[in-house]
């Protein structure tokens, strides 16, 4: 929780208060649901939760937006912003359904009020726009903006619109063949801890 606080420092007591139980939660459903490995438990906040929050380093989301979190998993990065961001809407979705109970249950245990989960492939959304996707290492950038894309809203005046993917390592490859020309931050700028070395925000509008 301290890594939190080493960067962020205007929360509420009820956001700081659910920042807190996210570790006890997690604990507590990765024990009957693995969801985050054994050895990323122990380090649930720095590597997990500071890692999502990245996003909000970066992105100042409006009010009011809906924001899809796609192949969400355990609830990465949309359960942390959720918290970050208690006026925006999240929509978690993932093919697994195991993994959506414990994000469910987390959600609920935290009272998020502003999250839904489904259940799906990122391709079988339909009739739904957002104002922005998320996603945290999931597939190619290729594949990422070509889910995305359909799902945008025509932008608004306000906010990032587009995509906003946590990646790591060399991405030359990866961005070449997407054919998209991102806007990438590294996240050790923000967070100079180890484990961000040659991790990114990278945002296509």
């Amino acid at each position: 929780m301290e890594q939190i606080l080493k960067y962020f420092s205007d929360f509420t007591p009820r956001q700081l208060e659910q920042f807190e139980q996210l570790g006890p939660l997690y604990k507590e459903w990765n024990e009957k649901i693995n969801v985050i490995s054994r050895k990323d438990i122990e380090s649930l906040y720095e590597k997990h939760v500071l890692h999502s929050l990245a996003i909000a380093a970066v992105a100042d989301l409006p009010a009011g937006w809906q924001v899809v979190d796609l192949g969400t998993g355990g609830g990465f990065p949309g359960i942390p912003l959720a918290i970050f961001f208690p006026e925006v809407k999240f929509h978690l979705v993932d093919s697994i359904g195991k993994k959506l109970k414990v994000v469910e249950a987390v959600a609920e245990g935290l009272e998020l009020k502003n999250v839904t989960v489904q259940h799906t492939r990122v391709e079988d959304i339909r009739n739904r726009k957002f104002d922005l996707v998320v996603s945290r290492a999931v597939a190619p950038l290729k594949d990422l903006w070509r889910w995305s894309k359909p799902l945008i809203k025509k932008p608004a005046a306000a906010g990032p619109t587009g995509l906003i993917c946590l990646k790591g390592g060399d991405l030359a490859a990866e961005i070449s063949e997407s054919g998209v020309r991102p806007k990438m931050v590294p996240i050790y700028k923000l967070f100079p801890e180890e484990f961000f070395q040659e991790k990114y925000v990278v945002s296509v509008q």
